[in-house]
């Protein structure tokens, strides 16, 4: 996945849900992990680290 997919998403997300969207995202990773979609997970992964990381840049 690209990151500008990885951003868009992100952004589309938190629009949505506010900061309920980064535990949203660790959720989703963790269902596609249990049910073996590795790649589906890691998409989620990287969407929440995203979030993570621009809920940082706000807090600072």
């Amino acid at each position: 996945m690209r990151m500008e997919d990885v951003e868009i998403q992100a952004r589309s997300l938190y629009e949505q849900l506010g900061p309920r969207a980064i535990a949203t995202a660790a959720q989703r990773a963790v269902r596609h992990e249990e049910i073996g979609e590795a790649e589906e997970a890691e998409r989620w992964r990287r969407i929440q680290a995203r979030l993570t990381e621009k809920r940082g840049a706000h807090q600072s």
